[in-house]
């Protein structure tokens, strides 16, 4: 009775709309990100050790993204893109593009911050389709009972974590 009860709220929870953070400081959000787990995109798929994303804040208000992971073969991969908040009223909602073509930057898609740290330390990014989602620290790893609390709420927004991968920093420790 209780797993019925517990896989009807999951499928509640991801018939329900994704819900955001309430604001993000773009300042604050700036800087390197560890890619912690994933559901990776077509784009990160070779990703096997290293995942990072730099975030830097722009003189017209756009952020400058810089993704950076390592293959199989230890080579470096790196995708420069960019990010801009379409609505100032929901600064948790960005859209990001690594498709540039006659100085435009094309098919943006959305990168919603679903769970943030109060210090910063930790971001959450998803996708309103649940497609894809980012557990984001500001160091390699996090301590395993914040990282429980994180997949908790990710499953109460209706993500299944089974189809996150999680991603090895052992090349980015000290």
């Amino acid at each position: 009775m209780i797993i019925l009860l517990c896989l009807s709220v999951g499928a509640m929870a991801a018939n329900e709309p994704i819900q955001v953070v309430e604001s993000v400081d773009a300042e604050q959000y700036m800087g390197l990100w560890y890619a912690i787990a994933s559901i990776p995109t077509s784009f990160e798929r070779q990703c096997i050790q290293g995942t990072t994303a730099e975030y830097q804040l722009l003189e017209n208000g756009r952020i400058q993204v810089t993704n950076t992971c390592y293959d199989a073969e230890g080579n470096v991969d790196v995708a420069n893109g960019q990010a801009w908040i379409p609505d100032p009223t929901e600064s948790s909602k960005l859209k990001v593009s690594f498709v540039r073509f006659l100085g435009i930057w094309w098919f943006g898609a959305p990168y919603w911050v679903i769970d943030l740290a109060p210090d910063y330390s930790y971001a959450v990014v998803g996708h309103p389709s649940r497609k894809y989602g980012w557990i984001l620290s500001r160091t390699p790893t996090l301590p395993d009972d914040v990282f429980a609390d994180i997949v908790s709420r990710l499953e109460s927004q209706g993500y299944d974590f089974e189809s996150f991968r999680m991603t090895d920093q052992t090349i980015n420790m000290p």
